[in-house]
């Protein structure tokens, strides 16, 4: 089933390669979507894809960027089938 997940990463998370580690990350798993930073100083992440794969990708980023992660919130969107890869959003 496809499925579209925001989620919020707080913490120290800009300026320290985030949306880059993201983006790599991304490539492992079939996940379609975006990263940005927002002007609150936190990060999103939109992610579709199966909902299996898309947990999977963002535990990995969580796990790979837990040192400069304080909370974590997530929330289930409509699915918009308007992405066809994962990028860097500015």
């Amino acid at each position: 089933m496809l499925v579209c997940r925001r989620a919020l990463f707080e913490g120290f998370v800009q300026g320290v390669g985030f949306r880059f580690r993201t983006a790599l990350i991304a490539r492992e798993f079939a996940v379609a979507g975006s990263v940005k930073n927002l002007p609150d100083g936190r990060v999103e992440i939109m992610a579709e894809g199966e909902e299996a794969e898309v947990n999977r990708f963002l535990e990995r980023v969580r796990g790979s960027m837990a040192r400069h992660i304080t909370k974590v919130t997530t929330s289930d969107e409509t699915p918009t089938h308007s992405f066809s890869n994962f990028e860097i959003r500015h």
